[in-house]
């Protein structure tokens, strides 16, 4: 699994903005989008230069690959299944992010971040419609069931994560049990289903700038 070795904070301060790489610390104080008020890393942060059409565009396109944890031959890949889909291309690749199994984890409160729950899935803890799977990047579909394994210690890091006030779910999650914490996608989500944190990123400047 490609991982990111970078301190992640920097990439917020780059795209200009929160990406909730960390979890409850991106709610806190300790944030350095608020410490260091919207300064860019490196020598020259504090000189945001004025940017081009194409860096506009570019920059829509890293907000939406770095908030859900994409490298760029991942993102071209969903980017030509939604593509090929007859529907809205924009709208269609944003489904395919919110479909992700990662992202599902993530939006269940069964991991504090994305990054996290790619971790939980890769070791192992996290079953769809009953079976083990260990890839974070698969592709939900309606009337799956993503669940916890049934050993003690997922169940309890499943449950930590919870805390006692889980989350609100999206319109295309139910819960389907609690003990163990299992959910079902009802059906294919929607711009509207969008996590509320991304919900202003403009697609069609993606579409533009892919396209070229």
């Amino acid at each position: 699994m490609a991982r990111t070795l970078d301190p992640v904070c920097k990439l917020c301060r780059r795209e200009g903005m929160k990406l909730y790489l960390k979890g409850a610390r991106c709610d806190s104080p300790k944030c350095p989008i608020e410490r260091r008020q919207g300064v860019m890393p490196g020598m020259h942060g504090y000189r945001r230069p004025k940017l081009s059409e194409y860096g506009v565009r570019l920059r829509e396109k890293q907000r939406l690959k770095r908030f859900y944890g994409l490298f760029e031959r991942q993102f071209r890949r969903f980017f030509a299944m939604a593509a090929r889909s007859p529907a809205n291309t924009g709208e269609m690749l944003l489904s395919l992010m919110e479909r992700r199994l990662d992202n599902v984890i993530h939006r269940l409160g069964f991991a504090a971040s994305r990054k996290a729950a790619r971790v939980i899935v890769a070791h192992g803890h996290i079953t769809v419609n009953g079976f083990y799977c260990n890839v974070p990047s698969r592709l939900l579909k309606p009337g799956d069931t993503v669940g916890v394994k049934g050993h003690k210690r997922s169940i309890d890091l499943v449950r930590h994560n919870l805390g006692e006030t889980p989350p609100p779910l999206p319109d295309y999650l139910e819960v389907v049990s609690t003990d163990p914490p299992a959910a079902r996608l009802t059906r294919l989500p929607t711009r509207d289903d969008v996590d509320p944190r991304i919900k202003e990123i403009r697609e069609q400047l993606i579409i533009e700038v892919v396209s070229r």
